[in-house]
C-alpha cells in the first residue's frame, strides 16, 4: 500500500494530517517490452477494466484500493485506505454483475489490507494509522480489536498480513516510513492475539508479505529499497535463514504488496506505476501486467491482486486521480490462499 505523489509513504502521520498521503475480462499478450523488474520482460499481459469502484474523496483528496480477497461465495472484498469516516472502508464486489456494496465503515481506521483467517473465518484488517489489527464477522458485522499496543516497546504501523495454516499472523510493520528510517519489522502474532514476536527488524518500510506455495517461508518487500527478501521458517515459525531474493529496478515505481500462486510465482504490486511484475520462485521475470495505455495517465498504482481460488482469473486493485478500479487478467497459474488477500 502506498499513497500518491510522495517520495516515501508518510502513513504514520495519518492521525494528524487532513489528506492521507499513503502505501474481471480478456487478456492480451505481446512481445518483449520494458519491465519494472529488469531490463526486458518476456511478455506483457494487458489487463482489462472491470469497473470503477471509488472516486477521490473530497475529505482526503484521493482514493486508494487495497487488500482484494474472495469470500466463500466468490465475492471480492476490497479496502479503501483513504476513505473518510462514514464512507465505505470495506466494499464487497460482485465481479460478474459489476456491482458493489458497503461492508464496513468507522470513524478511525485506515485499513491497508484484508484477509480471512483459516482459524476462525473472520476478516482481518490492518489499521496502519493506529497500529491495530481489527477483525469482522464474514458479513462485516461484530467489529473487534484483535491486537493493539506495543511490540518490543514500539507500536506498529501494520501494512500487509499473511496467515500460516494454523491461523497465526505474520505482519509487515512499516514503522519509520514517514521519517525515511529503516526501523520496519516483520512481526508474528499468535492466533489468539496474545503474543507478538519480532522476527526481523531494521527494514526499510516493509510492505508486501506472503507465504510461499508450500508454507516453508515468507516473501516480503521493502518499499523504499525496492527489494524482496525470503525468510525460511522453522517448525516453530521462527526465522531459520534470510536472504535478498529480488532487486526491483522500478524507476519511479516502488514495491508494494505481494501475492503467490499455486506454482509459487510472485506477483509484485507497484506504486508509482499502474503495473505488476510477475516472477518465478527462482527469480525469473515472467511477465508484466499493464493497464491499457489510454487509462494509465490517470492511474498511479497497482497495489495488489487476488486470483480466483482454483482458477486463473486475477483481479488487480488500481488507483490514481481518476479513481479506484478493478482490472482483470489471466494469471499464469491458479489462485490459492497466498494469492487471496493480504
Amino acid at each position: 500500500m502506498r499513497m500518491r505523489r510522495l517520495p516515501i509513504r508518510p502513513l504514520a502521520g495519518l492521525t494528524t494530517i487532513g489528506v492521507l498521503a499513503l502505501a474481471g475480462c480478456g487478456t492480451q499478450t505481446s512481445g518483449s517490452t520494458s519491465d519494472p523488474g529488469g531490463p526486458r520482460a518476456d511478455r506483457t499481459i494487458r489487463a482489462q477494466q472491470v469497473m470503477r469502484l471509488t472516486q477521490a474523496h473530497q475529505e482526503t483528496g484521493m482514493t486508494l484500493l487495497e487488500g482484494p480477497v474472495f469470500d466463500e461465495d466468490g465475492r471480492l472484498l476490497v479496502v479503501d485506505v483513504t476513505a473518510p469516516a462514514g464512507a465505505p472502508k470495506v466494499l464487497r464486489v460482485d465481479v460478474r454483475k459489476k456491482t458493489s456494496e458497503p461492508v464496513h465503515t468507522d470513524d478511525r481506521g485506515a485499513y491497508t489490507s484484508a484477509q480471512f483467517s483459516p482459524y476462525d473465518g473472520r476478516i482481518y484488517l490492518t489499521d496502519f494509522a493506529h497500529g491495530d489489527i481489527v477483525s469482522l464477522a464474514p458479513d462485516g458485522s461484530d467489529p473487534r480489536t484483535f491486537f493493539s499496543g506495543e511490540v518490543d516497546g514500539a507500536r506498529m504501523n501494520p501494512d500487509d498480513l499473511a496467515f500460516d495454516q494454523e491461523g497465526n499472523l505474520y505482519v509487515s510493520d512499516s514503522r519509520g516510513m514517514s521519517e525515511g528510517e529503516a526501523r520496519g519489522r516483520v512481526v508474528r502474532i499468535d492466533r489468539d492475539g496474545k503474543d507478538a514476536t519480532v522476527l526481523v527488524d531494521g527494514l526499510a518500510a516493509p510492505n508486501g508479505i506472503s507465504f510461499d506455495a508450500d508454507y516453508r517461508g515468507l516473501w516480503f518487500s521493502e518499499l523504499t529499497q525496492n527489494r524482496v527478501s525470503y525468510l525460511l521458517l522453522d517448525a516453530e515459525g521462527s526465522v531459520a535463514s534470510r536472504h535478498t531474493a529480488l532487486r526491483i529496478d522500478g524507476g519511479v515505481a516502488q514495491t508494494d504488496s505481494i501475492a503467490v500462486d499455486a506454482d509459487g510465482n510472485l506477483y509484485q504490486g507497484l506504486h508509482g506505476r499502474p503495473a505488476m511484475a510477475i516472477y518465478s520462485k527462482n527469480g525469473e521475470r515472467l511477465a508484466t501486467v499493464e493497464v491499457p495505455a489510454r487509462a494509465a495517465e490517470g492511474l498511479e498504482s497497482a497495489t495488489n491482486v487476488a486470483i480466483t481460488p482454483g482458477g486463473t482469473r486475477a483481479y488487480m486493485t488500481v488507483s490514481g486521480p481518476d479513481g479506484g478500479y478493478l482490472y482483470a487478467f489471466d494469471a499464469p497459474a491458479e489462485g490459492v490462499r497466498q494469492s487471496n488477500g493480504g
